[in-house]
């Protein structure tokens, strides 16, 4: 694959998917990746190969151990209502403490895009740990390996369909309110992504952008021919000519009754990555920053970014600014997540900053630092 990615998805067909939790089949992370794109060419594409539906996480040498720091923004960008939501957890086994064993370092992250309402976002935010973590049978071991991975995919994909469930049980939430949802789990080395929606995960790897969600929208073709095969049309790019995403969590005013199969599904598509030293961080955005942005050109603002003061929590404010001074019209949350104490001398050098034996150290001055030098240099300049 395209810069030595370590990627792994697994290969399926899609066929309509029954909303019972009990129902749940295995629905591919990749299959839809045939979508019509504006992306950079830098933007590794991966290949869809039935062989990858298996790794051998076992022969894997644990040659690198992420270390990890993250950062997040949220903005209301030009709308009414800010309907976005997020979480961000960088040590998983502290958070949750005796309730969880689990291979480490561990994090989680989350973003959830609400839409008809913040109801259902907020809802999710408020819940997810208990879908996740604490109602379900979430796997317990101190080894990362293919046992382990999948029955990490398993227990997740349930919690999500048990979270959709519950947003049509409690009578509180508005009907007609959904959510997108992206998580991302961290355990050693394994970066497991679980999306349905349109938000989006990219890893920049030795600065390339490699995508780790597809965009779950109706105008790609699987998604397509997975919601036509099921009963639902596309106008306009909607599907049923009322939703820009083909699935979210909640939005039971479109789904069909609970058993049955629906175009508008709450089922997460995985893709996994064994993280190595070339890969320098992850970013989570809700679809506000890629309206007006590809994956290449974020990863490659955010690179720029953390050599200059190598702060994840300013990487993420600086990128929804510039998605706001490009003119998006949505609401706008990032979560930037970096595997390494500080950005590497290899990824200045691909910048084009030239290096001859040193390292270079960046710094941010304060305001008052930057009026006492230049009263100096004036001072200086008189002399």
């Amino acid at each position: 694959m395209g810069a030595g990615a370590e990627l792994i998805h697994h290969v399926q067909q899609y066929r309509c998917v029954p909303k019972g939790v009990d129902e749940v089949v295995d629905v591919s992370a990749a299959a839809a990746a045939a979508a019509a794109t504006t992306e950079s060419p830098a933007v590794v594409k991966l290949e869809m190969r039935a062989s990858d539906a298996i790794c051998d996480l076992s022969m894997e040498p644990a040659v690198f151990v992420p270390t990890i720091r993250s950062g997040s923004f949220a903005d209301i960008g030009p709308r009414r209502y800010m309907e976005d939501e997020h979480i961000r957890i960088d040590d998983l086994s502290a958070h949750l403490g005796s309730q969880l064993r689990c291979p480490t370092p561990s994090a989680f992250y989350g973003v959830f895009d609400g839409h008809g309402g913040p109801d259902a976002a907020a809802y999710i935010k408020r819940h997810v740990m208990r879908f996740l973590f604490e109602d379900a049978e979430f796997p317990q071991t101190s080894q990362t390996d293919n046992v382990f991975l999948g029955e990490v995919e398993d227990s997740v994909r349930k919690s999500f369909l048990r979270a959709d469930l519950a947003l049509a049980d409690d009578c509180t939430i508005n009907k007609s309110s959904g959510t997108t949802a992206l998580t991302a789990l961290v355990f050693g080395r394994l970066l497991l992504v679980a999306n349905a929606g349109d938000c989006r995960a990219v890893l920049c790897r030795k600065g390339e952008a490699v995508e780790m969600s597809q965009d779950h929208r109706p105008i790609y073709d699987a998604e397509r021919q997975r919601v036509e095969d099921c009963g639902g049309y596309i106008d306009d790019g909607y599907l049923n000519g009322v939703l820009s995403v083909s699935r979210a969590l909640g939005d039971w005013d479109l789904k069909l009754p609970q058993g049955s199969t629906s175009p508008l599904i709450a089922e997460p598509e995985f893709r996994q990555a064994l993280l190595t030293e070339d890969d320098e961080f992850l970013i989570i955005g809700c679809d506000g920053i890629w309206d007006v942005m590809s994956s290449q050109q974020a990863v490659s603002f955010v690179r720029r970014a953390l050599q200059r003061h190598d702060n994840p929590e300013w990487c993420a404010r600086e990128l929804v600014m510039e998605a706001l001074r490009r003119n998006t019209f949505d609401n706008l949350t990032v979560i930037i997540v970096c595997f390494s104490n500080e950005q590497s001398d290899s990824s200045s050098q691909q910048d084009g900053v030239k290096q001859q034996g040193t390292k270079l150290k960046y710094c941010r001055l304060s305001t008052e630092a930057l009026c006492s030098i230049s009263s100096w240099l004036e001072k200086s300049g008189g002399n």
